[in-house]
């Protein structure tokens, strides 16, 4: 009978875990509220896609929601290490142009990792584990507990990051010209060969209809010659993702240089409709280049015509990340003010195993990283992939988890296993969690803890996953108004505003 039971409990999470190729077919609208940033910071799309959606032909992936599981019949959580932030700034460009964002298109542990919760540093490791734990405000009646497992990236300083040899693999299909999104991509990339130096290089890969190369690797003494070949293009043509990736690989393992930063960064609104067309078929060609070093940078540019599983899938598989830039402050955040986490890694197949004690914790749940999970022996297969951590990234994963009642000591103990870019040398850690991390209620736990529990309930409503079903955006508005004192900063405040404008929407939408 108890085996029957494990073949009925591991089918029933295999069913509620699997996921299904979805598209929405939302249109577009200007938002009504005041933001910021000048218009030509924020172009609206211009579309009027047919059936009052928001945009036309926009792709994204259900990867289904992660369910609580009994400790008794697997007390193992194993997921790879994640930072895109690309779904909070999709669902914020939803939002700002008054819509609510796709169900699909919210993943919890990237609205998450968009904010910074002030983790200390590692003084010498690659990266430092902070806990914190406390009643879940968002949770209540099940004698729930949030823990909060942070991961700190060591810190490389700007002025001793390694010279970079990039390649720019830039759509220039007929697609980029709608609402002006290839002008957004140019203004991005000037920013970030603003930001470059001496012993840094830039390539050029266009494509259309065919992959052409615009600029061979140029100096950053060239600084006018590039910037005169990013200001140059004009869109036209199909959308030849696989060849303009075929190309930008061939160039930068032309030129690659050890000891270096060899990246391939495509800015695209991932769009493919010529050659391959899906990211195992588009990688499959070049996967060689990217066991030799070759990183992959996505970013994604636009809504409407817009692949958002394309982006994400060629960013995992290629070693990189993937993130949406929707305004040109995103742009800066990404180039500028953190461009030496977005262009030096200090970690490679990163990942995490979270070992719950059965004594103690009864039963748990991850909230996101449903496209991030890792079968238990793959911790220890350092084939499996990981995921790839950049200088000063941060990741959060935070667990509700049920204890046994009257149940002290120790909680799980977390494991973190990756591999040095440079050495290529695989490294093991590990930190116990104790019942002593857990705060005796929610308002005793630090600001930032509070923060990182309401932008995940803030992302479970919008994705409407199971387990917020009697959650409300009113709560939530309510929770970010106490902490938002305690850590001004822009990025909290814009939160504030974005609960604001999807409580009103749903309002409007259930009328």
């Amino acid at each position: 009978m108890k085996t029957k039971f494990r073949i009925f409990y591991r089918l029933s999470i295999a069913l509620m875990l699997c996921g299904s190729m979805l598209f929405t077919y939302t249109g577009c609208g200007g938002s009504e509220d005041a933001t910021e940033e000048s218009a030509s910071d924020f172009m609206p799309s211009g579309l009027n896609p047919p059936n009052g959606a928001a945009y036309d032909d926009v792709f994204f992936k259900e990867y289904g929601t992660n369910p609580f599981i009994d400790t008794e019949d697997d007390h193992l959580s194993t997921f790879g290490m994640d930072v895109d932030t690309a779904s909070y700034a999709v669902t914020r460009r939803y939002l700002r142009d008054g819509h609510l964002p796709p169900t699909e298109a919210v993943r919890v542990e990237e609205f998450v990792n968009a904010f910074d919760y002030n983790y200390a540093p590692p003084a010498q490791d690659a990266f430092a584990v902070h806990i914190e734990g406390a009643p879940s405000r968002f949770g209540e009646g099940k004698r729930l507990q949030l823990l909060r497992i942070g991961i700190q990236g060591r810190v490389i300083p700007d002025e001793n990051r390694k010279d970079a040899m990039l390649t720019f693999v830039i759509d220039v299909s007929g697609s980029m010209d709608m609402e002006n999104r290839l002008e957004l991509v140019k203004r991005a990339l000037t920013l970030l060969v603003e930001q470059l130096r001496p012993g840094d290089t830039v390539g050029i890969v266009v494509y259309g209809s065919r992959a052409r190369t615009v600029l061979p690797h140029t100096g950053i003494e060239g600084r006018e010659e590039i910037l005169e070949a990013i200001h140059s293009l004009r869109p036209d043509g199909s959308t030849n993702a696989e060849e303009g990736l075929r190309l930008g690989y061939k160039l930068a393992l032309r030129n690659a240089r050890a000891g270096s930063i060899n990246r391939v960064i495509l800015c695209s609104d991932g769009v493919a409709n010529v050659g391959e067309t899906g990211p195992d078929a588009i990688l499959k060609t070049i996967r060689a280049h990217v066991e030799e070093g070759i990183t992959l940078t996505t970013i994604g540019f636009g809504m409407g015509n817009y692949n958002d599983i394309l982006m994400e899938q060629l960013a995992n598989k290629g070693n990189g990340s993937y993130a949406y830039v929707d305004t040109f402050n995103e742009a800066k955040r990404i180039f500028v003010e953190n461009l030496t986490g977005t262009l030096q890694l200090i970690a490679k197949e990163a990942k995490v195993q979270v070992d719950f004690n059965p004594e103690v914790v009864s039963r748990f749940r991850l909230l996101g990283y449903e496209n991030r999970r890792l079968d238990h022996e793959e911790f220890r297969d350092d084939d499996a992939d990981g995921g790839e951590i950049g200088s000063g990234h941060s990741v959060t994963a935070l667990y509700e988890i049920k204890l046994h009642e009257g149940a002290t000591g120790q909680l799980a103990t977390v494991f973190i296993r990756h591999e040095d870019p440079d050495t290529r040398h695989v490294s093991e850690t590990n930190e116990e969690i104790f019942s002593t991390a857990l705060k005796r209620a929610f308002e005793d736990a630090s600001p930032e803890f509070q923060l990182a529990a309401t932008v995940a309930e803030f992302a479970e409503i919008l994705r409407e996953s199971y387990w917020a079903q009697g959650g409300s955006l009113a709560a939530v508005q309510q929770s970010i108004k106490g902490i938002a004192p305690q850590i001004p900063n822009e990025r909290v405040d814009e939160l504030s505003h974005l609960i604001s404008q999807a409580t009103r929407f749903k309002a409007r939408d259930s009328e």
